[in-house]
């Protein structure tokens, strides 16, 4: 029946990776492989048994003495269904009843969500969001999404992938098309990518600026802003206006007050962050406490949250 013990799978479109969690929550295994990102469903699920099967043995378990496996992938998940839909980082997992082609295979729980769901759970429970009756977890990154801790649940809406705040619209029909189809969304200008299309699309009018389309990613800029770089201040300053423009909206729609910010993007600390709470602050006239904090489970956040996708309930 289980003894309390989870495995988490934070399955990313880099690396693959697995954490065996005691009924403490504490992590006392880990294992990690790189993405085959040109897989099908069913060969990504036979490396994901695999490696769960070698887990376990080199722990002395089997499959029936876990209480279930929690995966988290960056992927349109029907929840309810646990079929992957969509997975831009590896295309070739499409429409895919995940769990249960694992469930016939390994004979325990299966939980299959999607990664911003993991790090919100994670964050609510075990990070900057403990104490809070509600949360909104905002990962800003190579891409930008979120997820919904409501009355201490998840809010997953009717499908599944509700907190997809990167792809509320913007500009509508204006500015650069992002992979959701849609041009003027929030994602296309409020993330790491956004940030580097940003920089090579202003190069031609900014002469002056040490950048270069090759040094067009988050660390350069930062760099680039301690020197006092014209382009590196107006790329971090449209960061966080259009960061705080859907906080906002996302504030105005849930009022939720507390929201946790991960992902690459927190890299940039109280330089980008600071004016992201003071264009909230700009917009928000109402004056009860809104909390801005940043992430504190690091790299393991999405094998937290798959663990506790298991514990959910």
């Amino acid at each position: 029946m289980g003894n309390g013990y989870v495995i988490g799978i934070d399955a990313g479109g880099t690396k693959v990776a697995y954490g065996l969690f005691n009924p403490a929550g504490e992590r006392i295994d880990r294992a990690q492989h790189p993405t085959d990102i040109c897989a099908t469903g069913e060969s990504f699920s036979d490396t994901i048994i695999e490696n769960i099967r070698a887990i376990l043995d080199r722990n002395g378990m089997k499959d029936t003495d876990i209480n279930g496996v929690g995966i988290c992938m960056p992927s349109f998940i029907l929840f309810d269904d646990g079929v992957v839909l969509m997975t831009s980082a590896m295309p070739g997992i499409k429409q895919f009843p995940m769990r249960d082609y694992l469930s016939k295979r390994i004979k325990t729980r299966i939980v299959l969500d999607n990664d911003s769901n993991a790090a919100a759970l994670a964050e609510y429970r075990r990070g900057a969001g403990r104490g809070s009756r509600h949360l909104v977890y905002i990962t800003a990154g190579t891409g930008l999404g979120s997820g919904i801790i409501i009355d201490g649940n998840l809010f997953r809406g009717s499908y599944g992938w509700a907190g997809e705040c990167g792809h509320m619209l913007a500009t509508p029909d204006e500015g650069l098309m992002c992979g959701c189809e849609n041009r003027g969304c929030f994602m296309s200008y409020a993330s790491g990518r956004a940030m580097s299309a940003h920089v090579r699309g202003q190069m031609t009018y900014c002469a002056t600026t040490i950048l270069s389309p090759e040094t067009a990613d988050g660390e350069h800029v930062l760099e680039a802003y301690h020197k006092g770089d014209a382009l590196a201040i107006e790329t971090i300053e449209t960061t966080a206006h259009y960061l705080a423009v859907c906080a906002f909206n996302v504030y105005q729609m849930l009022n939720i007050n507390r929201f946790v910010f991960g992902g690459g993007l927190t890299n940039f600390g109280d330089v980008l962050f600071d004016r992201v709470k003071a264009e909230f602050d700009k917009y928000n006239h109402i004056p009860l406490p809104v909390e801005f904090r940043l992430a504190e489970l690091g790299g393991d956040i999405g094998l937290i949250g798959a663990a506790e996708f298991v514990r959910e309930g």
